[in-house]
This record gives structure tokens, sequence and C-alpha cells, in this order.
């Protein structure tokens, strides 16, 4: 009897799944990654068995020629997940599917070039695209697409190629590239004796008395010590002194046996791990402690379906201690537990944390990775291996095949949406729907949730939890001490500070602030979210401003390079020695980065320790985890940041947060523009007094009036929901609607414009064949940023009570992007 199967084809752009026959050699089983023959040409590709079928929906089926993995790569809730995500994301199942796939493993089928003999001999008569064509494919064989992209970037070679392939110059074929990622073995011997047998043969291993002979004792006892677990050769070579020759003589009398063992490339393995107690509770804590176990106990116990629960929690409330004792319900319960996390530099604050408490049962995965680690660390979940894994944005589709907790702290991160590659989708609401599949609980932190978030919790759509109050002493108190202040907070107008005279970066209230500080020896934090030395490098002389050429943006100075930065592309020039406009001599540098305030410090205070954190100083997280950690032992005294001081950090030992900037942002034309200056000021003031000291900020600001900088300088997250909540209400905006925003890139304007001009036609059409009238087409017009890396962008939004609805079962044209809900209009 012939067995048909269900398979989704790794192939994004491909709508739909495809029926299959099994041949007979061959049984897999549903989330198993094979090989199959696609298309006319029959070309090879990997795809996801999705389960059996009884009647194919074709005559003639094709068979699945080959399987990648042996054990399935997907759960059946995963397999659930990628469903839900096409309705919710409006994604093809292929594109859900990839973002779950092993890291490495999974590949896409590649088009291989190389030469005929029909091509020119020589190069001599061939345009300068057509010679560095010619002369790759001459020199170096056959290449692939990827390969031939390395070397040939943004030209335009595809278009060659085909031509090329039409006039015979080319042959082309499909090929399947190999998995990138494998298990790493090592080579391993075991005692193959029994212990009576080992001693029978004691006195047999050599010459009385000679070196080889002890070291074959050696050898022997170790594996006996060790048995039944292998042991590593190199590890036998370090613990007796052993060589190649004992073993092979020790394995030629039948004493031990070698084979080979997989390692795993575990990222934590030399982390030193610091046990500590839980601490007692606070009142306000064990009340919130006992409503989250209740909807655990409800979830993983009863099998009930609860609400996912939003915490929030003021800075320094103790959040993660609930998210700690949350976890220990879970595993205790033999259900697994997914931490999510914003920026990969808070994994690595969190893993310590979760350390302390749970040694050995902790895995991490993020980016910042090696490959073989994070293929790993994905082999050890799917297992069941690893009872808590945290990680960054795309350790939600990891496949935990006991999930019970997702843990999504910070959970108002703009960094938990997806706005470039794959798929447009927020981890945040897809742990929201995961957690539902697999029959757990969603658990939500933070301090300044999102207004959505807080919407739907007083609507009933979340629990809602809340901790009003810091905990005193920080996280290391001994027992339950009653509630500590929130840091102080001093609002600088610096339209005052300019009309007395001072316009340089820090006002007199913060530089007192800092004299004091580093008088009594504690630490001091100062937020600019602007890297550089210069944000503007002008003409002085008729006003030109040095742009780049790709984006259309005023390019950064950083002196520390030497060079003129693009912050969107990359872009980078030398220091112009004349302006192109006017031929001027004069060209200079304005605006203050987080370079130039170091700069200005290091003068104002020459003996103090300074640290600067952005991406320049620490674009590694081997860098990140160093900085941070030489910080908290006292080896500097200010710490000068961009927002990765916002994100969740305790350093107990700052007293003083300084916002030498709290505008930037805030006139954006974005509907979150507010929201997001809030969060991010609230935040980085709730870095100050979380230790035994209390703390105070110094929020320096030209728009002291905006309700969202007096309500950050309160630290009154009501007043500013409120107000935030009555100008969404009048201008239409969520939570009292939902967006859709349809983006589309081409290389010249024209074609971005026609393109968006045709589709919001088209879109019009659509409108009016649904009659959905509450739905509003916005454009289309240019993104606020119209240009990046060279792609001039157009969009569209769609705003209505569910606009997603007019674009399910229909097909936008080729090179649109589709974001749901999207985090950002700009």
């Amino acid at each position: 009897m012939t067995v048909y199967v269900e398979v989704a084809v790794y192939f994004p752009r491909v709508v739909g799944t495809f029926h299959y026959h099994l041949p007979p050699h061959l049984e897999v089983q549903p989330g198993q990654l094979v090989e199959v023959p696609f298309g006319r040409e029959n070309r090879p590709m990997q795809g996801v068995v999705l389960g059996f079928v009884t009647q194919p929906e074709v005559e003639a089926t094709k068979p699945v020629t080959g399987i990648v993995d042996p054990e399935a790569v997907l759960t059946s809730q995963q397999i659930a997940l990628a469903r839900l995500m096409t309705r919710r994301w409006l994604c093809t199942l292929a594109e859900a599917i990839a973002l779950m796939l092993p890291p490495g493993v999974a590949r896409l089928t590649e088009t291989e070039y190389r030469l005929t003999p029909e091509a020119p001999p020589t190069d001599e008569h061939l345009s300068p695209l057509e010679r560095r064509l010619w002369r790759l494919l001459r020199e170096r064989g056959p290449l692939r697409t990827a390969q031939l992209h390395r070397h040939l970037g943004r030209l335009p070679w595809e278009r060659l190629a085909e031509k090329w392939v039409q006039r015979g110059w080319i042959a082309t074929r499909a090929v399947l590239p190999a998995p990138r990622a494998r298990p790493r073995t090592v080579r391993a011997v075991a005692l193959a004796v029994t212990p009576e047998e080992m001693r029978a043969a004691w006195d047999h291993l050599g010459r009385p008395g000679s070196p080889a002979r002890e070291r074959r004792r050696a050898v022997l006892q170790l594996l006996l010590d060790r048995a039944p677990e292998p042991l590593e050769v190199g590890e036998v070579y370090a613990e007796t002194g052993a060589t190649a020759q004992d073993l092979r003589y020790l394995e030629e009398r039948g004493l031990i046996r070698r084979l080979t063992q997989d390692t795993w490339r575990d990222p934590l393995a030399h982390v030193q791990e610091d046990l500590q107690p839980p601490p007692a509770l606070t009142p306000r804590q064990q009340q919130v402690w006992e409503e989250v176990r209740h909807s655990l106990e409800r979830a993983l116990v009863q099998g009930q379906k609860v609400l996912p629960i939003l915490l929030h929690g003021v800075t320094g409330s103790g959040k993660t201690e609930i998210y700690l004792r949350a976890a220990e319900y879970a595993l205790r319960q033999k259900r697994q537990v997914l931490v999510l996390v914003p920026e990969i530099g808070l994994a690595t604050l969190l893993v310590r944390r979760f350390l302390a408490r749970f040694p050995g049962q902790v895995g991490v995965l993020h980016s910042g990775l090696t490959l073989g680690q994070r293929y790993d660390t994905w082999r050890r979940a799917r297992r069941g291996e690893i009872p808590v894994l945290i990680g960054a944005r795309s350790a939600v589709f990891a496949p935990l095949p006991r999930l019970g907790l997702i843990v999504v702290d910070e959970s108002h991160a703009e960094a938990y949406a997806n706005p470039e590659h794959g798929p447009y989708y927020h981890a945040r609401e897809v742990a929201r729907d995961y957690a539902r599949l697999v029959g757990g609980v969603a658990l939500l932190g933070s301090a300044t949730p999102d207004v959505v978030s807080t919407y739907r919790a007083r609507e009933g759509v979340y629990r809602l939890l809340v901790l009003p109050e810091r905990v005193a002493g920080g996280r290391q108190r001994p027992t339950a001490d009653s509630s500590a202040p929130l840091p102080h907070v001093q609002v600088v107008d610096m339209r005052e500070m300019w009309k007395q005279g001072r316009g340089g970066p820090l006002s007199t209230p913060l530089l007192e602030a800092l004299q004091d500080t580093l008088r009594r020896g504690e630490q001091a934090l100062l937020f600019l979210n602007r890297r550089g030395t210069s944000t503007h490098v002008f003409c002085r002389d008729c006003g030109h401003v040095f742009q780049c050429p790709r984006c259309q943006v005023p390019l950064v100075f950083h002196q520390s390079r030497g060079r003129l930065m693009c912050h969107h592309c990359g872009y980078h020039r030398g220091w112009p020695r004349s302006c192109p406009v006017c031929q001027g001599k004069d060209v200079a540098g304005l605006g203050w980065g987080t370079e130039s305030l170091e700069q200005e410090l290091r003068r104002l205070f020459p003996q103090a320790r300074i640290y600067r954190w952005d991406r320049d100083t620490a674009s590694t997280q081997h860098e990140v985890d160093l900085l941070l950690e030489h910080f908290r032992r006292g080896q500097a005294d200010i710490l000068i940041g961009t927002q990765v001081l916002a994100k969740g950090l305790d350093l107990p030992q700052v007293t003083l947060v300084g916002i030498v900037l709290a505008d930037i942002g805030l006139t954006l034309p974005d509907y979150r523009a507010a929201e997001r200056t809030f969060q991010v000021l609230t935040q980085v003031v709730g870095r100050a007094g979380r230790g035994t000291r209390p703390g105070r900020a110094i929020l320096q600001t030209y728009m002291p009036e905006h309700y969202a900088i007096r309500a950050a300088a309160a630290q009154d997250y009501e007043t500013f929901y409120r107000e935030e909540l009555r100008h969404r209400a009048r201008l239409g905006y969520p939570p009292f609607t939902r967006l859709v925003r349809l983006e589309y890139r081409a290389l010249h304007e024209a074609q971005a414009r026609e393109a968006a001009e045709a589709l919001a036609q088209t879109l019009q059409r659509w409108l009016r064949e649904a009659d959905a009238r509450a739905t509003q087409i916005i454009g289309p017009v240019p993104c606020f940023f119209a240009r990046r890396a060279g792609w001039y962008r157009w969009h569209i939004i769609l705003r209505g009570p569910d606009p997603t609805r007019l674009l399910r079962d229909r097909r936008l044209p080729p090179g649109w992007r589709i974001q749901v809900d999207p985090v950002s209009l700009l």
C-alpha cells in the first residue's frame, strides 16, 4: 500500500503544501526534514513532513527522495503554530516553518553556473561586467548563486547570466548544498572487560617497573573509576600521561574499546555557578506570586486554558524573582521553561540569575553564539534535555517538547519585532499564541508595558498583576524588607541653560550631581542615544550637510575611526577636504554623541574612570560581558551609553543617572514616538538606586512641557497611559484600530512609486468588493526614511478593525513586504 505525505517545501515564496509518496525503503514521521523533487525541473529541495494523507491531490505524485535528519525537526505544536502564523501575520506556511528549522541544517536550493565550450575563448570583446563573470567562471570553475553574489555584490549579473544561458554560453543545474552544521564528535575509550578480567591482566601489561606498564595500569584504573562512561582520548592522555601507542596496546589485547561519541558545544560550559538561596518575598510580591502560581496550577496541573499574564512592575520591584519561582513550579511539573529577552546582552545577565537557582539546567540560544553552539543547543532542546532555555527573539521557535511556561522579559521592547529578515512577526505575540497551543502560561513582564498590552489587560484579554513598589536593598536582600523609593528626578530645561550661556551637553545641575557622586565614591550612568563624535558634518560657507549617498541621511563623524559613517547602511568615508557644492574648505562637525560626550567628561573630570558602552566599544557578547563585569566590580566611576542602558540592567552601585538629551525621537512622525520616549526614559531612570543607597536622576530636555517627559520624570505610568490613550482615540490608532503596513523597495524611485500606486488601486477595488467601509487606505507615500542602502521605499497603511481580512487568501504582487500590527511606521 502506497503511503502519502503532506510536505511544506522549504522555499519561502512557495504558497501551499504538496503531496508526495514514500518509497518502500523510507519511513518518516510528522515534523521530519526530508528531500523532495519540486517543480517541472524536479529541483532538489528540502521540506517538512506535516502529516499523512489518504488521498493525494494529484494523480501522479513524486517520491520523497531522502531524509535529512533522522529525528523530527518540528514538534506537533510547532506545526500548529506555523499554521496559525500564516493567518496572524499573513505569511506563507513555508516562511513560518523556515523560522523554526535547525540552524545550519536547513538549506535552500541554489543554481550552479558553469561555462560551456560555446562560451567565448577569451574576454577580449566583453564588457567590464561580462569580463568579471567570465573570469570568475573560467578561473574558479562552477559557482553557485551565493558564491557569485559574494564576488559580484549588487551588480546585475543574474540578468547577464540569463542571457548567456539563452546563448548557450552557460549551463545551469539545481544543487542542494550540504548542511553547514553537523554534530561534533570526539574519539573516546571505554573499559571492555570486567574488573576481574582487568585485574587478571594487571601483571601482564609490560616489563615490570617499566614506565609503559605504569601508564597502561593508570589508563585501566581511570576507566574503571569512571565506568561505565567513556572518556575522551584527550582527557585520558592528560590524566595518565599515556600515549597513542599505549592505547593501541590495550586495545589489541581486548582490554579497552575505542568509540566515537557526540560532544556538546555548550556556551555555558565554563560559566561559574554562584548558587544563591531564594530571597524572602515582600507582601506585595507574595500576593502576585500566589496569583501566578494559581494560573500555573490551573494550566499545568488541571489542564485548563488560562489568560496570558501581564506583570506590570516598576523598575527594581522584583519581577525576576517572580519569573524564577514560576520556572521552579513548571520544572516540578516536568515541564520546560522558555525565557525571552529583547537583547543578547540581557540574556547573559538573566542566565546568571537562573543558573544560581537552577544549576546545570539552563541553556542559552541567540545569534551571538557560533553556528555549532546554536545547532547543539537546538538539538538538546529538541531532545528535552534543556529544562530552562533563555534566548533572544528567535528562541521562541526552539523545539521544546514539554514546554509549559514562556516568560517574556521587557515585553514592551521593539526588539521583539522582526522588521527586516523573513516574515514580519512579534515574538511577544507569538509567545502568547504558542503558550495557548501547548497548554501553558505566558508571563509578560515590563516596567513600562506598551499601551496596547495594558489596554488588553484592562479589557480582560490579559490578566493584569501589578508590583507598584521597589524592593528595599535590591535583589540581595535576606528578608522581606519594606519598599524602597523610586529615584528622585530633577528636570532641567536646557533652553534656560542656553540663555545662561551654557551651550555644552551637561547642565550645571548635572555637573554638580556628578561631582557629588564621584566625591562619595558612587557610580553614575549617562544616557545619550546617539553614537559618534558629531551627529552632523556641514560646510560653514554654504550650509551643505554631508549625507549618505545611499540613505540620504546625515553622516555621523566618529573621531576614533577618523570616518564619517551612516548608521543605517554602514557606508563610510574620510573627513571631507572641501565642500562638493561651493568648494569651501571650512567643514565642521555639529552635535553631540557618546564619543564626544566621553571626551568632554574626561576633560571635566580627569581623575574619573570612564567607560563607554555602544556598538563601537562593545560589539561582541564577550566585550559586553567584560565591560559590565568590570563596572559592577567598581573598576569605573561613570558609564556612558546609548539605549542599551535602558534594558533591564541591575547595577546596585549606581546612584545617579543623567539623561543628556531626553527629546531624541520624540518629534518623529510615528504614532508610537511619545510611548517610545516615555518607556526609554522611565527605564533609564530606573537604573538608579537599585542597591542600598537612594538614587536620583537628572533629565535634560528642550521640551519639559511634553506629557511624555512630565510622566517619565514623575515615573507616573498611569498618567502617561491616560494621556496617550486619549491622543490615540482622537487619531484612530491602536488599540482602537489595527494597522497593516505594506512596504515596497526598488533601486529606482519611479519604480517604487508606480508599484505603490498600482497596489493602492487594487486595494481600493478589494475594499469595494468586500464592502469593508471601516477600513481605510493611507497612502501610498514615501516612507519617512525614504531611502535605505540605495533602495527607495514607499508604503501603504491599512487601518481598521481588522485590515488583515482584506488580504487573507489574496496574493500581493512580488516585492511587497507585509507588517501586521507594526511597531513603527517610519
